[in-house]
């Protein structure tokens, strides 16, 4: 296991961050991830509200933190583990069976794949790609919420699902900037699943936890209940909707109203008195303006009130109010704000609101570097080469889908970059019609047996 190394990149909003790192074992036996290497860089004018809408700036910021992280980890980055996002991202719930041609033998882990591959060709709008299949409860011959179907005896294996959908343009504006800067993409993952790795516990999961990460563009939900995600939801509004707030409230410049929020933001307006003002800077041979701090934490709380509010409208919607006794989780950048428990906790109604961060770091300096909220989605991206979302399925992105990439080349060797640590699944028997009419999967075989191409005042 040390011997793997696995980069996770995270695309965000406001900033690229690469991480490269590995899983060992300290003195204590127990398995921690050792950071080798972090790149950050940061994204002002690529990604609007979690979608790569400028291919040309993304794929310069991509090229920054890979080359940074390659130079402290000494590595030649190749292959990554890859976030996406955005408010056109949807989760559907659907359902779907088989029917085993061998009743009399047990059911293997070949069924699951073969029922995946299936509902990965679910039919859906022209427009939109399925990015996850997610299995929550099986079903074998009738008998309904099986949570592990493998090893029993049963003929029509099915089950209920999540499908996590994107917009097909803004999934391949992500792989085109992975394959213009020559890596290829391992695993593409929802931003709040990635995360969902590197701050949740099992026991969290089991008991029913809803993880909110706020980050730079949008605010994504993950409802996990009886250890299987649930649900998952995606909002337009996060950090930059703060920073936009305090802008037209303050009426300041955009670059101004996020130093504000970073330096005396919170969520707590009765922290400050009303005599403290911060002077912002004005414009050429223009005064300073001065700045009252309790009318930014008012500003400040007044939007995470509403985002709050959309997290328990979604909870609730979701049929999973009253169950999630492990509360709510806050993760990314804005989870940082003083005073954001409380608004969570005001709206909720729950009583256990704590932020999340990423869990069993070895320590060293790198490690500091990703130990804050900020960073949960990269670290969960090189978890995901260690452990998976759902330990009953092989995977969670369609194999079917190779690696796009402009210049194909060989596909890098473990140990040199980043391998997932997942074997690709073993393809099950299709019917030859079925074969005949998709024309992808002896493709896919073909192909994969092949090489193929990772009044007091401040100021400031």
């Amino acid at each position: 296991m040390d011997d793997k190394i696995v980069v996770g990149l995270d695309i965000g909003s406001t900033k690229v961050c690469a991480v490269a790192g590995r899983v060992i074992r300290n003195n204590k036996e127990q398995e921690t991830l050792e950071v080798l290497g972090v790149g950050e860089t940061t994204l002002t004018d690529g990604v609007t509200k979690g979608s790569v809408v400028n291919v040309n700036n993304t794929v310069d910021a991509i090229k920054r933190a890979v080359a940074e992280a390659s130079n402290q980890s000494d590595l030649n980055i190749q292959l990554v583990n890859v976030s996406f996002s955005g408010a056109h991202v949807t989760s559907v719930k659907s359902n779907g069976n088989i029917t085993r041609s061998s009743s009399g033998d047990e059911i293997q882990m070949e069924d699951i794949n073969h029922l995946l591959f299936d509902m990965y060709r679910t039919s859906i709008p022209a427009d939109k790609e399925i990015i996850h299949v997610l299995p929550m409860d099986f079903t074998v011959d009738g008998e309904t919420n099986v949570k592990q179907p493998v090893g029993r005896n049963g003929v029509k294996l099915g089950a209920d699902f999540q499908l996590i959908t994107a917009q097909a343009n803004a999934a391949r504006n992500v792989r085109k900037c992975i394959a213009r800067n020559n890596l290829m993409q391992d695993t593409m993952m929802l931003s709040a699943l990635a995360s969902g790795l590197a701050v949740l516990t099992d026991e969290e999961k089991n008991a029913g936890v809803a993880l909110v990460d706020i980050g730079g563009g949008t605010t994504e939900l993950a409802i996990y209940y009886r250890g299987v995600l649930r649900h998952v939801a995606v909002f337009p509004w996060a950090g930059n909707s703060l920073t936009s707030d305090i802008q037209a409230g303050c009426k300041i410049m955009p670059e101004q109203a996020e130093q504000l929020k970073k330096r005396f933001g919170n969520a707590d307006p009765a922290e400050y008195n009303l005599n403290e003002v911060v002077a912002v800077p004005g414009l050429s041979n223009r005064k300073p303006k001065d700045v009252l701090l309790k009318n930014v934490a008012l500003i400040i709380e007044d939007r995470l009130r509403e985002i709050a509010a959309l997290v328990q409208a979604e909870i609730i919607r979701s049929g999973y109010e009253g169950k999630l006794l492990a509360g709510v989780v806050l993760t990314g950048g804005s989870a940082l704000i003083p005073g954001i428990e409380q608004v969570f906790v005001r709206v909720t109604g729950m009583e256990e609101v704590h932020v999340g961060y990423p869990e069993h770091l070895e320590p060293n300096g790198r490690a500091d570097l990703v130990g804050d909220p900020a960073y949960a989605t990269a670290v969960g991206l090189v978890w995901a080469g260690y452990k998976t979302i759902d330990n009953r399925i092989s995977f969670i992105s369609d194999p079917n889908r190779t690696t796009h990439t402009e210049n194909p080349a060989p596909r890098p060797t473990y140990g040199t970059s980043a391998p997932s640590g997942r074997e690709k699944p073993v393809v099950p028997e299709r019917e030859p019609e079925k074969e005949k009419k998709s024309g992808g999967w002896l493709g896919w075989l073909k192909e994969a047996l092949q090489p193929t191409r990772g009044s007091e005042t401040d100021t400031y």
